[in-house]
């Protein structure tokens, strides 16, 4: 449990904070725990594993689902100020498919007991608009991802990655792996080590051991909103 003073310097930052009680802010702080995941970790292991609303802190985490054959697609990616509620599967029924959540890199998050944020919600409105808001939001990001795998090209999918890292770093240098690309894209690593070696030749990357520097934005643009 989080001392009261640091429970709501994270919490306030929910939309519904200011529409709680103070017995509501209480039970809340109560039942909001602190967790550290090494790199590699498994954060959550699927809708039998409700492990409860989940804020992170620091690092990073990647959210996935699992074929039967071990293959995985990404969905989306998880970031300091994110908040994931598909890892309190048991809080909304219309959930009924696996999400798995893996730590990326060592990450600090906040949880909140998932049947706590379950009563609060079914008592407090505002809780429960920001629980399907949440939802939806995540839901977006899913039917994003499938859209790029299901109906775009493997070098617009590239570009759209890249452009998307740039404009979350804020530098030109992209320090991942052919694998680490591959993997957040649902692609297979030869199809992006082939598609970033025709982006090199094209002047719109420069690769290198575990990094790649984008040379053209304008070029690596126009390839996002080329028909």
């Amino acid at each position: 449990m989080l001392q009261n003073e640091s429970c709501e310097a994270y919490l306030k930052q929910c939309a519904f904070w200011e529409h709680l009680d103070e017995k509501e802010k209480q039970q809340l702080c109560e039942n909001t725990f602190s967790a550290h995941y090494h790199k590699g970790a498994t954060v959550h292991g699927g809708n039998t594993d409700c492990i409860g609303v989940l804020l992170v802190k620091q690092g990073q985490l990647r959210t996935y689902m699992l074929s039967e054959e071990g293959r995985d697609v990404t969905l989306y990616r998880l970031f300091p100020g994110d908040t994931c509620i598909l890892s309190a599967s048991c809080v909304l029924d219309a959930i009924t498919f696996d999400v798995f959540i893996d730590a990326e890199e060592d990450t600090d998050v906040l949880l909140i007991n998932s049947a706590v944020f379950h009563q609060i919600a079914e008592e407090n409105i505002y809780v429960k608009c920001f629980g399907y808001e949440l939802a939806t939001t995540r839901f977006s990001d899913v039917m994003w991802a499938m859209q790029q795998i299901l109906f775009m090209g493997a070098d617009k999918r590239l570009a759209i990655f890249l452009w998307d890292e740039i404009a979350k770093t804020g530098s030109d240098s992209i320090k991942m792996t052919h694998e680490q690309i591959a993997r957040y894209m649902g692609s297979a690593r030869e199809v992006v080590s082939r598609m970033l070696k025709y982006f090199a030749g094209e002047g719109i990357v420069a690769l290198s051991r575990g990094e790649i520097r984008i040379m053209d934005k304008e070029k690596l643009h126009k390839l996002i909103y080329e028909t």
